[in-house]
């Protein structure tokens, strides 16, 4: 299968559970495979036959922004929802979801969710 990737996309988000993480707010690093067939738009060179990697970053933005969460598991869910009814040419969906500033008392390079969708 063709892919979309959209890798190390970094935004200021405010989740998290504890009460500082959504006061203060973090980075959140997210990376989104999508599976796209990309025969049309190899043939047409026409962007329209496609799904842009920019409105699939918009997309992101705006749903990972727009309320605070617990869970990084909940973020990436709505995030692969809203993408599935805004993109109908996405057959499926890997989201890693990485916290790299996650408040714990160890030496880490980031925590993740990773989680894999199938258009239904």
């Amino acid at each position: 299968m063709d892919k979309i990737i959209v890798k190390g996309l970094e935004l200021f988000c405010y989740h998290g559970v504890n009460p500082e993480e959504k006061r203060a707010g973090q980075t959140f690093v997210f990376d989104i495979e999508a599976d796209v067939s990309l025969a049309v738009p190899c043939r047409t060179d026409c962007v329209d036959d496609t799904v842009s990697y920019a409105k699939i970053i918009k997309t992101v933005r705006r749903v990972a922004q727009s309320e605070k969460n617990d869970l990084l598991e909940r973020v990436s869910q709505r995030v692969a929802d809203a993408l599935f009814e805004e993109f109908e040419k996405i057959s499926a969906l890997k989201i890693t979801l990485k916290k790299p500033h996650a408040p714990i008392s160890a030496d880490f390079d980031y925590v993740a969710v990773q989680i894999e969708r199938t258009r239904k």
